[in-house]
């Protein structure tokens, strides 16, 4: 209720300073008017007369539904830093901070190519045991494209799984999603070695880092190092069963390395400016009775 005789109906409101913000029932947007031009008692004492809405069983069901069209929409793209969203469409992607600011690198499966309309998809192979008695799976080049700053960076994996390999439950993939030490050798950088015993046993040989692997939202996995890494090389690896995929996501730890290129930065901050320059349009007071 304002003062001249005119009133605004509002579903919510909070006082900012020496100005009313005030969310509009009509027009649902936010604006505001100055506390002066407010009657505090006229309002009051309207509250306290009108009769509390109940809603009604289809309007909470709707909005129940609506809720949880809200909450899948955000586990596709949920923030993992302020202003950093993972993509709604998939893939992995490694948190890292460049001067004490939060970037979000994409890592790509290393010894193959992606569709890169469809981040989800991955390549997967594993070592034929018939083709010689060891084998290795090697990366070219000394180092990883991306390189993280910090030592304990988080990867999040939203890619589609093969579920006769997984062997994984919902709340733990730690057996699926592991890290890799690499070790350098020459211009390229071993992920780890398979041994095929002459009567057919496959023994893999790999320098496996402690890795937690546990579901971020319904979407996302978490895979984070549980201890912090030393500066190196280093590859996320999936398990295809007791074998690891051939086609890993490498990445090295270097706090010295230059910025990476493409980083995706936090989004510039919204204008937190509320009202507008103009006096909102108010409605009469109906007359009484």
């Amino acid at each position: 209720m304002l003062k001249d005789g005119s009133y605004q109906p509002v579903t919510k409101c909070q006082i900012l300073g020496e100005r009313v913000r005030y969310l509009s029932a009509e027009r649902y947007e936010w604006e505001d008017v100055p506390t002066s031009m407010v009657d505090w008692n006229a309002s009051q004492q309207y509250a306290k007369q009108a009769p509390a809405e109940k809603p009604s069983t289809e309007a909470a069901a709707a909005d129940a539904e609506e809720a949880a069209e809200r909450q899948k929409e955000a586990d596709k793209s949920p923030e993992v830093a302020p202003g950093l969203q993972l993509p709604s469409q998939g893939g992995v992607f490694l948190v890292d901070v460049y001067r004490d600011n939060p970037e979000l690198l994409e890592l790509v499966q290393s010894g193959g190519e992606i569709n890169n309309n469809r981040a989800r998809n991955v390549l997967r192979a594993a070592i034929n045991p018939l083709a010689k008695a060891k084998q290795t799976i090697e990366l070219k080049g000394p180092h990883a494209q991306v390189q993280a700053h910090v030592p304990q960076p988080a990867i999040y994996v939203n890619i589609d799984l093969d579920q006769e390999v997984t062997g994984v439950t919902a709340k733990d993939y730690s057996d699926h999603f592991r890290i890799v030490r690499l070790t350098p050798k020459k211009d390229a950088r071993v992920v780890g070695a398979i041994e095929v015993a002459v009567y057919g046993k496959v023994s893999q040989k790999a320098n496996y880092v402690q890795t937690s692997a546990k579901p971020f939202t319904s979407q996302w996995i978490k895979v984070t190092p549980a201890q912090p890494l030393e500066p190196g090389e280093y590859a996320m690896v999936e398990m295809l069963g007791k074998e690891v995929n051939m086609y890993v996501w490498d990445f090295g730890v270097n706090p010295t390395a230059p910025e990476n290129a493409g980083a995706w930065k936090p989004a510039p901050l919204a204008n937190t400016s509320t009202g507008t320059k103009q006096t909102p349009v108010l409605n009469t007071r109906p007359p009484k009775d």
